[in-house]
């Protein structure tokens, strides 16, 4: 067993795990943040994705000991900090990007990354970033539609 510690959406976290604790394991099983899901196993659905240093990553390839330092953030590190919906969770609520909710976690993280690098994608652009998400209810026109209402709000 070793110790990892990480900042998790602002708070210092600590546990022990074993070398091959998957960083999704650590968040979930350790730290009981649930909101990050597996889907797949095989990196292929991006219901975990989290963001590490900034980035998005799929939780489910990175090793705990991987993110020891880092500044991650997960789904429940999204709202605002009165608890309220952030831009990018409303706008998945108000255009029925929710769908299930399964896989809501990961596109709203995916979203919110693309959305740092490109204020205004076009829908060929949301639907091309989103390759590294499946949504199972096959509902992806609405999860679109949440993302570029999004931006606009974000662009004012």
């Amino acid at each position: 067993m070793t110790s990892v510690t990480m900042t998790v959406n602002g708070k210092k976290m600590s546990g022990e795990v074993e070398g091959r604790t998957l960083l999704v394991q650590f968040l979930r099983d350790t730290q009981g943040l649930t909101g990050t899901h597996v889907g797949c196993d095989t990196s292929q659905c991006g219901a975990c994705v989290v963001h590490v240093d900034g980035l998005a990553v799929k939780a489910c390839t990175m090793l705990a000991q991987e993110a020891e330092g880092a500044q991650v953030t997960t789904i429940e590190g999204m709202a605002n900090a009165d608890g309220s919906l952030s831009v990018i969770q409303q706008a998945f609520q108000d255009h029925h990007g929710l769908q299930c909710g399964f896989c809501t976690p990961g596109m709203v993280m995916s979203a919110a990354d693309l959305l740092k690098t490109n204020a205004d994608p076009s829908e060929t652009e949301i639907r091309e970033y989103l390759e590294g998400n499946i949504c199972r209810c096959t509902g992806y026109h609405n999860i679109v539609k949440s993302i570029q209402a999004a931006a606009a709000s974000l662009r004012g």
